[in-house]
């Protein structure tokens, strides 16, 4: 990996890492579905054009029956539901539970017949995760420091998340990814429009609310998605595909560091657990010679 790669690898994970906080903040202002919109809004904005320049949209119209699945998997259920949850849990640890992405993607590749998950690296790496898992919900319902009902909504979220991604790669393969997420930001505006326009606030608009729907849409949302679609170019996908861990990491951190959150014994039990088994969950075997 170059050292260009590696820095732009490492700057998307810090941009991936950052909307549990900005989320966080918002919270406390807006509800799940204001939030959503806003940074749907911003992202669509700065995609599409970009998309167009390309000529990537083309194909998304012809592949619009998958696209919309795809917003409601990718953005539209796991941004409210995460969201949701974070009224109630750290950003940290919503972090952390989106980094059993990897474990869900797996499953549904097995589902869909894909036979290498049964290599005994990565069935080693399901069976650890799932341990760091269970000893994470476990450990944060015994000592009460987190909401259990906020932290399934976040492993739904991943669970969407991974379903959306294996859909996608059958069903569209080798679309623009810009072009995908720009469009799929454009139907998520959409859907989460009239709920917004009912449930804006009333009151005065605290400046860090606003700036935290600012730094979704353009920092975690658009220019993420730019710099990780280059940086896949330069190193291909399953190497691109590690930033979850390093995101996660960020988002541990920044909570720690900004928000004063606790580093839970769940946390520092799980974590560890869940990227190590994560990480083997999603290597492929090497093809013997």
């Amino acid at each position: 990996m170059s050292r260009r790669s590696l820095t732009l690898f490492l700057f998307v994970g810090l941009l991936w890492g950052i909307p549990y906080l900005f989320m966080k903040v918002a919270i406390d202002t807006f509800t799940p579905s204001v939030i959503v919109f806003g940074r749907v809004v911003i992202g669509a904005a700065l995609l599409i054009p970009i998309a167009l320049k390309q000529g990537g949209l083309r194909a998304i119209f012809k592949g619009w029956k998958y696209v919309i699945p795809y917003a409601a998997a990718e953005m539209i259920g796991p941004w409210y539901l995460i969201s949701s949850a974070e009224k109630n849990i750290t950003s940290g640890l919503a972090g952390l539970l989106v980094a059993t992405v990897p474990i869900w993607s797996t499953i549904f590749a097995s589902v869909n017949g894909d036979k290498t998950v049964w290599h005994s690296t990565r069935l080693f790496g399901l069976v650890f995760g799932f341990a760091g898992l269970v000893a994470l919900v476990g450990i944060e319902s015994i000592t009460g420091n987190s909401s259990i009902k906020s932290i399934f909504m976040v492993l739904l979220a991943a669970m969407l998340y991974a379903y959306a991604v294996n859909m996608i790669t059958q069903k569209l393969p080798g679309v623009s990814g810009i072009a995908l997420n720009g469009a799929s930001m454009a139907i998520s505006a959409i859907f989460f429009a009239p709920f917004a326009y009912v449930q804006w606030p009333s009151g005065a608009i605290p400046i860090n609310a606003v700036w935290s729907i600012v730094g979704l849409g353009v920092l975690c949302t658009a220019l993420a998605f730019v710099i990780f679609f280059t940086v896949m170019a330069d190193i291909g996908p399953a190497r691109a595909s590690l930033v979850t861990y390093i995101n996660t990491a960020f988002a541990v951190l920044l909570g720690v560091i900004i928000l004063s959150e606790p580093i839970t014994l769940g946390i520092m039990v799980g974590l560890p657990m869940v990227l190590v088994g994560s990480y083997f969950a999603s290597r492929k075997p090497t093809a013997k010679v």
